[in-house]
């Protein structure tokens, strides 16, 4: 029986991978999340090399999706939700390039999506310093190791201490609204 369904990848940098994959999770239309690394020039990077600040790669996930059930624009605005956007350094307790922001485009359309979606958190007032996050083309991602999957499931107590205690959650809340409930 083919596969007649149309999905599309997107995929963003957004500080730890860790806490980028729980938004998307279990949406409907998105068929998968992966936790990964992407952007840099080594081939096959482990977290260790990651974290090493020398491979150029940035912790991300990718999101496999129907767009006819959750739209591109509907992930960005979840993404936006999820990052301080105005931060140059990272993203909370995390520092260093690897855990800077970044929407990866996979083709033109999400390109424009993407840089219209900037354009207007930009204009919208709601932060008031720049914001930084960066538009950029998609290169080769890699899937972390398996233990950094679905991390949020496999470790919840542990993901809710670091989410909270790296300032995620409360920044989130305190600029979105959004709580995290597990």
């Amino acid at each position: 029986m083919p596969n007649d369904k149309k999905v599309q990848k997107a995929t963003f940098a957004g500080g730890c991978f860790w806490c980028m994959v729980k938004p998307f999770d279990e949406q409907p239309g998105i068929e998968s999340v992966t936790s990964g690394y992407t952007g840099g020039t080594i081939p096959n990077p482990t977290y260790k090399e990651v974290c090493s600040e020398k491979t150029g790669h940035f912790e991300a996930v990718q999101i496999v999706f129907d767009p006819r059930e959750f739209s591109y624009d509907r992930l960005l605005q979840v993404y936006w939700q999820q990052i301080d956007p105005t931060d140059p350094g990272g993203q909370f307790f995390d520092r260093g390039h690897s855990y800077k922001t970044a929407i990866f485009y996979h083709n033109e359309e999400q390109r424009i999506l993407a840089e219209k979606s900037k354009i207007e958190l930009e204009k919208s007032g709601k932060f008031s310093r720049p914001i930084v996050t960066s538009i950029l083309p998609a290169k080769e991602f890699y899937q972390a190791e398996d233990y950094h999957q679905d991390y949020y499931k496999k470790n919840p107590a542990h993901y809710q201490r670091y989410s909270h205690g790296s300032g995620r959650a409360s920044f989130i809340e305190g600029n979105w609204g959004n709580k995290d409930e597990k």
